[in-house]
């Protein structure tokens, strides 16, 4: 028991080592932590890209003091307890120190490593489906009601989370009824479970109906602009590169149901495994997107392996499962995390090239991988918007307008300045305008790169005097040429000219 503890708790250590030592000092926060971190300064029931669990995370973030550690301190802890509960399913399947060894390897060296570095609610996300696993095999084998509850209440948390977590319950359901685990459905507990995790969830189901169902224009956002250049043979090939260190223990996972006894009422979890990945495939979904579903079935492998490989000569055969995890991830460490400096990517892209790696959601080849690009740029826009600032005697009149939510959210990261907070028509931050608390005089208007008015046309009615501060140089920025334009002494009511806009942004013609 001592020896597992020690195990256990030097796999804990070393995923906290590598997820604060896996990127480069020259990379900058995420645009999508930056959006995540403001949700924490306006704590609500719902918000247009996430359920309020990660704006919880948020506040505390902020609390704590808003310092890069303790953003990526949660990512961290939570592949960390991913790891504590694949150890427990391997414990509750009957695994011994070989089995918690391997399965714990082949989690810490994935993919997560990777997910796990960036504040979203994915690393919490694929916690939450893994414990789900764990829950529903512990009523499997119990047949106590109680583990029913903590499904429900695993469940409710993951859905205020991130709503993807009902595709994996869409692909139980089914797999349940095929299979003779239908008995559920005969539990009057079952149906009470249901209705307080309905309860649970219901704050964010009504915050939802009361603004419209923001998530449907989500969704439909998403589909028009990013997973339209989603290809499904693309989706099927990374699912073997998210675990590739782990795909002879996932093989012996998904056999072990048919060719181990103890295994074999268990099952309908592959049915699952199968319903979720074809629903995936048919909607054209994110690939990354069912990476929750590897972990448990990869301590189905490692139990069924060890049994194998418990007698004779066999058992030599240990030490090179153990060893073709890191094997396979070592040579790709600095590949699939930001490790190496853009630089050196940029002037070493062969095998960033051959992985797919630079091409970006727009279906286009770029010369960095799409998330690092993501992580440059945004101290220097902060300066500009500084800079800005410090020609504008009225600052508490000013209002900072973005062009994206990774513009606002960097903005409000990283700037000296304390009057206002950055704003964008994009994402949240349309519903968070203070028109009603100020009188708009002066405008910091940040513009992308795409900006197809460079001369200012469309506000020089608006405004007595429109100056060009500067424009992001950083040729690995993702947004390299971002504008800043300081647009002084408001001529007409920008106030009522913006909420039209906006209105019009929230309920399109």
């Amino acid at each position: 028991m001592k020896n597992k503890a020690l195990v256990l708790f030097l796999f804990i250590l070393l995923k906290f080592v590598l997820q604060y030592i896996a990127i480069n000092q020259a990379y900058e926060l995420h645009r999508d932590e930056f959006l995540h971190l403001d949700l924490g300064n306006h704590i609500a029931w719902g918000y247009v890209s996430v359920p309020p669990v990660t704006a919880w995370l948020s506040y505390l973030i902020i609390s704590l003091g808003k310092t890069v550690f303790w953003v990526k301190f949660f990512p961290a802890l939570f592949g960390a307890l991913t790891i504590w509960v694949v150890w427990k399913i391997v414990e509750a399947l009957g695994g011994n120190l070989f089995a918690l060894s391997l399965s714990a390897l082949c989690v810490t060296l994935s993919a997560l490593l990777r997910i796990n570095t960036l504040y979203q609610p994915n690393s919490l996300e694929f916690l939450l489906w893994t414990t789900l696993f764990f829950t529903i095999i512990r009523f499997v084998q119990s047949q106590e009601n109680k583990w029913l509850w903590y499904t429900g209440f695993v469940f409710a948390l993951g859905f205020l989370n991130k709503y993807n977590i009902s595709f994996l319950v869409l692909g139980l359901f089914p797999a349940m009824l095929l299979s003779k685990q239908r008995k559920l459905f005969a539990n009057k507990q079952f149906y009470l479970v249901l209705l307080v995790t309905l309860i649970l969830i219901a704050p964010n189901l009504w915050w939802q109906y009361q603004n419209d169902f923001p998530v449907i224009w989500h969704l439909n956002t998403l589909s028009k602009t990013q997973l339209v250049n989603v290809n499904r043979m693309d989706f099927l090939k990374d699912q073997l590169l998210f675990f590739s260190g782990a795909n002879l223990v996932l093989i012996a996972g998904y056999i072990s149901f048919f060719l181990f006894e103890p295994f074999k009422k268990f099952r309908f979890l592959l049915w699952t495994f199968i319903f979720v990945i074809l629903t995936y495939f048919y909607l054209k979904a994110k690939s990354y997107y069912a990476i929750g579903l590897y972990p448990a079935f990869i301590a189905f492998g490692a139990v069924y392996l060890e049994n194998i490989l418990k007698k004779g000569r066999k058992q030599y055969l240990r030490p090179v499962l153990l060893l073709i995890p890191l094997a396979i991830i070592i040579p790709i460490f600095s590949v699939f995390l930001p490790v190496l400096s853009p630089q050196k990517i940029v002037e070493n892209p062969a095998t960033f090239q051959s992985l797919g790696m630079l091409t970006w959601e727009d279906g286009k080849e770029h010369s960095l991988p799409q998330d690092f690009a993501d992580m440059q740029g945004w101290k220097e826009l902060a300066a500009l918007v500084d800079k800005a600032f410090e020609d504008v005697s009225d600052k508490s009149a000013t209002l900072i307008h973005c062009d994206s939510y990774g513009m606002a959210g960097a903005i409000n990261f990283y700037t000296n300045q304390t009057y206002t907070e950055a704003l964008t028509l994009d994402a949240d931050y349309i519903n968070w305008y203070p028109l009603d608390e100020m009188i708009i005089e002066n405008v910091i208007l940040v513009q992308g790169p795409w900006d197809d008015d460079p001369k200012r046309k469309k506000e020089t009615p608006l405004f007595d005097s429109i100056s060009l501060i500067g424009k992001v140089e950083n040729e690995y920025a993702r947004d390299k040429g971002t504008s800043v334009y300081l647009l002084k002494g408001a001529k007409m009511d920008i106030n009522t000219i913006l909420k039209e806009e906006i209105h019009n942004r929230k309920f399109p013609q």
